[in-house]
């Protein structure tokens, strides 16, 4: 009966005080929560309550254990579980910790600046996730080893791993250094400043935001949703548009092929009325320019601003198809003509006339006679 009663009080306990001890930690992270608004780390905090009940399930058992001595047949293996469990909700643990206070930290930084620095922000957002990420391998790579060498086969080893490890890890660089100067990229990317999480660029052609950055590759989200995903190394060897490099404050045109009688000071006005009626433009500069001519056409410039590409590309669409819109409405012989006339006879010859006038094809057609159509 003894033998029966001794581990279920031994595991009992130990589920049962750990519950206790979980739950009265979470209730003080949670008022500490609703007492700190102005920070998220208790809230952030609360996510690492499941590794920390296994930290505590785990150590309970393995100290009881070896108190009680039960299962004595048994003992080497329970024993080795219970700190292979131990160190590996320990690492769970550590980089639940870390990332709290490193997103804390973020949060903090970025409350502060958002305004004043957008670009500040998101190059100290791409140092930050590599950090975790950086931090996170290096807490698994000890939390490995430790458990590995729990086990005295690879204690007796270690000497021999040690001795070999300068060979090995010339042939592992040999081999894989493709994946190392992709991570070492990926370090200077994160504290180079050269392209950060968030800023618009082209690359091969492509427009679009950089929407992850880890030690190996890089994912950027263009405009129509497709994701491109290119190693790191890319961006340290390769020319590209960086559009959010110092701000995102972007100046963009738009042109117009019209007659050479449009009125391009009235263009001018009306360009202007068109921007204060668009959101979307920031309100820094405009202008609109005759840029070059054609025998048939001129080819004018509207000039324009946004805070940024997304709103550079609403400007003007808005501003192109309005315009094009005012000058059919009020101004339709500003809009490009097409000769439609008979072909004119060489001089001398019979039936010769003078050149006829240029007209509109819609205006030619409703005055041409019934008989011509």
């Amino acid at each position: 009966m003894e033998n029966l009663l001794r581990p279920l009080i031994v595991v009992g306990g130990s589920v049962v005080l750990t519950l206790v001890i979980g739950w009265a930690t979470d209730l003080l992270l949670r008022k500490a929560d609703e007492r700190h608004h102005e920070t998220p780390l208790w809230g952030l905090l609360r996510r690492a309550r499941i590794p920390y009940q296994l930290v505590l399930c785990a150590a309970l058992l393995r100290g009881a254990y070896d108190e009680v001595q039960l299962a004595q047949d048994h003992r080497v293996v329970i024993g080795r579980t219970l700190t292979l469990v131990l160190i590996g909700s320990t690492a769970w643990l550590v980089i639940r910790i870390a990332a709290a206070v490193v997103e804390t930290s973020y949060a903090r930084y970025a409350s502060a600046r958002s305004h004043r620095d957008p670009a500040r922000v998101r190059r100290v957002r791409t140092q930050v996730t590599l950090i975790r990420r950086v931090v996170s391998a290096i807490v698994g790579v000890v939390a490995v080893a430790a458990m590995l060498l729990t086990f005295p086969t690879f204690r007796a080893a270690g000497a021999s791993l040690l001795a070999s490890a300068g060979i090995l890890g010339i042939v592992a660089g040999v081999a894989a250094q493709s994946t190392l100067g992709n991570m070492f990229a990926g370090l200077q990317i994160a504290f180079g400043d050269m392209v950060r999480i968030g800023d618009t660029v082209v690359v091969d052609g492509e427009w679009g935001t950089v929407e992850e950055i880890t030690l190996t590759f890089l994912t950027v989200r263009t405009w129509d949703e497709r994701r491109i995903t290119m190693p790191v190394s890319y961006f340290t060897s390769k020319p590209f548009e960086n559009w959010s490099r110092n701000t995102p404050q972007m100046t963009g045109i738009v042109y117009w092929h019209l007659d050479h009688t449009a009125p391009v000071d009235a263009m001018r006005d009306k360009l202007r009325d068109l921007l204060r009626d668009c959101p979307a433009w920031d309100g820094r500069a405009f202008g609109l320019d005759v840029t070059d001519t054609t025998p048939s056409t001129l080819q004018v410039r509207g000039l324009v601003t946004a805070k940024d590409a997304d709103d550079l590309w609403t400007v003007r669409v808005t501003v192109r198809e309005k315009m094009i819109r005012w000058l059919a409405d009020e101004h339709p012989y500003a809009l490009p003509r097409v000769n439609t006339a008979d072909a004119v006879p060489p001089p001398g010859r019979e039936g010769h006339r003078p050149y006829p006038e240029t007209v509109p094809a819609q205006r030619r057609y409703h005055e041409s006679p019934r008989s011509e159509r």
